[in-house]
């Protein structure tokens, strides 16, 4: 059963989310539970759960056994390490959802990333629907949570305000290399890329944000790996009507879905 929640949004905090897309939490849960999620966090990745059915994989780089992940994430961190849905963290982030969406919403551990010491590499502009099935407009928001503190120097999380209301832009594979999984906004967009809000956290503080809104995060150039939980949250997605094709989803090859049988 779920813990009872600690933490409720503000209606100011709720206006301002839908207005700017995007929010930042100074504590969604306790020091106390962030020592225990980062027990589990260290754990998963030390075991690389998930390697083999490509649950785990490089985000940044090309992800060939043998060579030194530069942005390794976990998919689904919680199938790994199930402790993670008894945690403060989680049914606070529930509650959160419920008070954006009303209750037809699902929470899940997204994903893990871990940017490692000095050579953490960046995650560039992107919006995470980028990502998604193009035949539905989707409601969905990301609580992205550090177990440690984070600053500009270890890789914070930046949006660019508004940028929500905007449909998915042109992207590409980064370094327009289809062996790399992650995406990036394409260089013909950059220019949309305009005052950058730089979000700083304590651990077990949290930023949260729309799924069609604009962000990055800098590469890690202090000595201590940067770690982020990322919880999900799905409202109905909406079909639409003019259905646009992600070219760039139907060109890539990565080693991760081979290891998935994808391909």
């Amino acid at each position: 059963s779920m813990l009872k929640p600690t933490f409720k949004l503000t209606r100011e905090q709720i206006e301002f989310f839908e207005t700017e897309g995007y929010l930042t939490i100074d504590a969604l849960t306790t020091p106390e539970d962030i020592a225990f999620l980062r027990k589990s966090y260290d754990r998963i990745f030390q075991e690389r759960s998930g390697w083999k059915e490509g649950n785990q994989f490089d985000l940044g780089g090309t992800d060939e056994d043998g060579t030194e992940a530069v942005l390794p994430q976990i998919l689904d961190p919680a199938r790994y390490a199930p402790e993670m849905n008894e945690s403060l963290l989680f049914s606070n982030a529930n509650f959160m959802a419920v008070q954006l969406f009303g209750n037809n919403v699902k929470c899940s551990f997204f994903h893990a990333i871990f940017k490692p010491a000095h050579t953490g590499a960046e995650t560039p502009w992107h919006q995470d629907a980028a990502y998604w099935d193009s035949a539905f407009y989707h409601n969905q928001i990301s609580i992205w949570v550090p177990l440690q503190e984070t600053t500009l120097e270890n890789g914070s999380m930046q949006f660019v305000p508004r940028s929500h209301q905007w449909d998915v832009l042109t992207h590409q594979s980064i370094n327009n290399n289809p062996r790399i999984h992650g995406l990036e906004l394409h260089p013909c967009e950059m220019d949309k890329v305009k005052t950058p809000v730089v979000c700083p956290l304590p651990p077990g503080g949290a930023t949260v944000h729309d799924g069609y809104m604009l962000h990055y995060s800098g590469p890690n150039r202090t000595n201590i790996g940067r770690r982020a939980l990322i919880i999900s949250a799905i409202g109905k997605p909406k079909p639409r009507k003019n259905k646009s094709q992600f070219w760039w989803l139907d060109e890539k090859k990565t080693a991760r879905s081979k290891r998935a049988g994808e391909l």
